[in-house]
């Protein structure tokens, strides 16, 4: 998976970073997650502050077009964002902890 910034900007009213991508890939799209995560790495920023917006992939293209927005802080983040999506962006359970709780 490449991922190359076509725009950003900085947004110091909301105290983040809004970055315009183009995701390319082989094999199947890749995740909200997986993008989540590969530009924190790429940008060395902490992965629980990157939202990624929208990801749009026309059919038939190994390209996905992305919004993601990077935010300075949790709590301007929580101010900011609408419920659903902090939602769809919240980190994935680690499956082994459900299991033990369970049993």
């Amino acid at each position: 998976m490449d991922i190359k910034i076509i725009k950003e900007k900085n947004n110091a009213l909301l105290n983040r970073r809004e970055l315009n991508l183009a995701v390319t890939f082989d094999g199947a799209t890749p995740s909200r997650n997986d993008v989540r995560a590969k530009i924190a790495a790429m940008l060395n920023a902490p992965l629980e502050l990157v939202i990624v917006q929208k990801m749009n992939n026309e059919f038939g293209k190994q390209e996905v077009e992305s919004y993601v927005k990077i935010y300075e802080d949790a709590a301007r983040m929580k101010q900011v964002e609408e419920a659903y999506v902090l939602e769809r962006n919240k980190l994935p359970e680690p499956e082994a902890a459900e299991e033990t709780a369970e049993e």
